[in-house]
C-alpha cells in the first residue's frame, strides 16, 4: 500500500512538472514575442526592425490617422448617394385649435359682425413621411470625394514617412548600442592590459628594476580607467533602454544585439562574420560604396517622403479651393415624399383605423438651388484657400532646398567616414604592433614605463577611433537612405541571401 501511494504521488509530481514546462514553453516561445526572443538569444537588426514596424507606438498612431482618412472618403461618398428619411409624429390636442369664421358663410341672414367658432383638427393627430433625395448635380459633393481621396493619399504617405523614421531611428539606436558595447570592451581590454603591466611593474619594483614612480603612474592609470568603465557600462544600459522603447520591449535588460563594430570590414562583405554581414546586408551593401550625389538627388526627388507629402499637400489645397469655388454652381436634386396623415377623437387609435380618418399623399419633383448672394462669404473662403495653396507651394520650395542640402551633406559624411575607417583600420594594426614592441622592450629593461603607457593609450584610442568611424558610416548611410526615400523593409527588400 505504501509503495502504491508513493507511485501515485510521483505520478502527480511528474504531471505537474510537465504542465509547468508546457506553460513555460508557451509563455517564452509564443510567436512575435520580442521579450521571449530577447531572453533566448541576441537579436539581429532585421528582426528588431520588423518588430518595431509592428509594435512602434508612433507608427500605430500614424496608421490610425490613415484609417480615419479612409473613413472620411466613405463619408464623402455619402454626399453622392441618395438619402432616405422616415419621420413619424403623434400629437394630442388637449384643447383643439379653434378658428372664427364669418357667420354669413353658413347663414346669409347673419350680420357682418357675427362669427362662428370652428374647431380644426381632432383630439389625436398622426403624421408619417418618407422622403427620398437623390443629387443629380452637386459639384461640392463630387469634388469632396476627390478631396477626401487626396487626403487619404496624403495620410498614406505620412504612414510611409513614419515607417522610414522608425526604421532609421532604430538603426541609429542599434548602431549606438554596438558603439557603447565597443567602448566597454575596449575599456575592459585597456584596464586588463594596464593591470597586467602594473603587476609586472610591481614585481620589477620589488626586484629593484623599476621605480616607485612607475608603479604609482600605473596605479593612477588604473584608477582613471575604472570610472571610465563604469561610465561606458551606463552608456550601454541607456542605449539598450532606448532601443527597447522603440521596439516596445518591456524587459530592456534582457535585450542583446548581434554585431561588432571593431571587427567590421567595410571593404569586403565576405571578410565579415555572419552577424556583421547581416548588418551590412540590411542596407543593401554591395561593397564600400556610397551613392553619388547626382544619383542620390534623383532618388530623393522621386521617393523622398517629406517632398511627396508637400506635393500631396499642394494637391489637397487645390482641391479644397475647388470645393469653395463650386459653391457658385447650382444644385439639382430629385426628391420624392410619401405622406400618411390621420386624425381621430377620443382615445388614441394608431393612425386612426376608422374610415375617413386617414389620408395619403405622394409627391415627386426636381429642385434647383442657385445661391445668389451670401454676403461675400464665398469670396473670402476662396481667398483663404488660395492663400493656403500659396503657402504650401512656398513650403515645398523650402523643403526642396533643405532636401538638396541634406542629401549632399549626408553623402559627404558617408564618404568621409568611409575614408576615415580605412585609415583607422591601418592605424589599429600599427598601434597593436607598437604596443607589443613597447611591452617587450619594457620587460627586457630597454624601454620606459611611460613609453608603455603611451603605447597602450594609442592602441585604445585607435581601436575606438576605428569603431567610431564605422559607426559614423553606418549612421550616415541610414540617414542617407531616409533622405533618398530608399529605406530597407519599407521601400526596398533586404538582401537576406547575404
Amino acid at each position: 500500500m505504501k509503495m502504491r501511494s508513493d507511485r501515485r504521488l510521483s505520478g502527480a509530481q511528474v504531471g505537474t512538472g510537465v504542465l509547468l514546462v508546457l506553460l513555460g514553453v508557451m509563455w517564452l516561445g509564443s510567436p512575435g514575442d520580442a521579450s521571449a526572443q530577447a531572453m533566448d538569444r541576441p537579436l539581429g537588426l532585421e528582426s528588431l526592425v520588423r518588430s518595431a514596424l509592428d509594435s512602434n507606438r508612433d507608427l500605430r498612431a500614424a496608421r490610425y490617422g490613415l484609417e480615419t482618412a479612409r473613413e472620411q472618403v466613405s463619408e464623402a461618398w455619402s454626399g453622392v448617394y441618395p438619402s432616405v428619411n422616415l419621420n413619424a409624429s403623434f400629437s394630442r390636442n388637449i384643447s383643439p385649435n379653434v378658428q372664427f369664421l364669418p357667420a354669413q358663410i353658413f347663414d346669409p341672414t347673419a350680420g357682418p359682425d357675427d362669427y362662428i367658432s370652428v374647431q380644426f383638427g381632432a383630439d389625436n393627430n398622426w403624421n408619417s413621411t418618407i422622403s427620398l433625395e437623390q443629387p443629380l448635380f452637386r459639384a461640392a459633393a463630387f469634388i469632396g470625394v476627390s478631396t477626401a481621396g487626396r487626403f487619404e493619399n496624403y495620410q498614406n504617405e505620412v504612414v510611409r514617412g513614419q515607417e522610414q523614421a522608425v526604421v532609421t531611428q532604430l538603426r541609429t539606436s542599434y548602431y549606438q548600442l554596438l558603439l557603447a558595447q565597443e567602448q566597454v570592451r575596449l575599456t575592459e581590454n585597456s584596464l586588463t592590459r594596464v593591470r597586467e603591466s602594473l603587476k609586472e611593474t610591481t614585481a620589477l619594483n620589488r626586484a629593484g628594476l623599476a621605480s616607485d614612480y612607475d608603479v604609482l603612474r600605473l596605479e593612477v592609470e588604473v584608477a582613471n580607467l575604472e570610472p571610465n568603465l563604469r561610465r561606458a557600462e551606463n552608456s550601454v544600459r541607456q542605449a539598450r533602454r532606448q532601443l527597447a522603447v522603440q521596439v516596445d520591449l518591456a524587459d530592456a535588460e534582457a535585450l542583446s544585439v548581434r554585431g561588432n563594430l571593431a571587427e567590421m570590414d567595410l571593404e569586403s562583405l565576405a571578410g565579415n562574420s555572419a552577424d556583421n554581414r547581416e548588418i551590412l546586408a540590411f542596407m543593401g551593401y554591395g561593397g564600400a560604396d556610397v551613392a553619388p550625389v547626382p544619383n542620390a538627388m534623383g532618388m530623393a526627388l522621386d521617393s523622398r517622403s517629406d517632398l511627396r507629402q508637400m506635393e500631396l499637400t499642394e494637391d489637397l489645397r487645390r482641391a479644397e479651393m475647388r470645393v469653395e469655388q463650386s459653391e457658385y454652381l447650382p444644385e439639382v436634386t430629385l426628391f420624392g415624399d410619401y405622406i400618411i396623415t390621420a386624425q381621430n377623437n377620443g382615445s388614441p387609435s394608431f393612425f386612426a383605423m376608422g374610415a375617413g380618418q386617414r389620408a395619403y399623399s405622394r409627391i415627386v419633383g426636381v429642385r434647383v438651388s442657385l445661391p445668389i448672394f451670401q454676403g461675400f462669404r464665398r469670396d473670402a473662403r476662396i481667398d483663404q484657400r488660395r492663400a493656403a495653396l500659396r503657402q504650401a507651394e512656398a513650403q515645398t520650395e523650402q523643403r526642396f532646398d533643405v532636401a538638396v542640402n541634406e542629401v549632399r551633406s549626408l553623402s559627404e559624411n558617408a564618404e568621409e567616414a568611409l575614408l576615415r575607417a580605412r585609415g583607422q583600420r591601418l592605424a589599429v594594426s600599427q598601434a597593436q604592433r607598437g604596443f607589443e614592441i613597447a611591452s617587450a622592450q619594457y620587460r627586457e629593461g630597454l624601454g620606459s614605463q611611460l613609453e608603455l603607457t603611451d603605447a597602450e593609450v594609442a592602441l585604445r584610442q585607435s581601436e575606438f577611433n576605428y569603431a567610431q568611424a564605422v559607426y559614423d558610416y553606418l549612421v550616415a548611410r541610414a540617414q542617407l537612405d531616409q533622405a533618398t526615400g530608399r529605406v530597407p523593409l519599407v521601400d526596398i527588400d533586404v538582401r537576406a541571401d547575404q
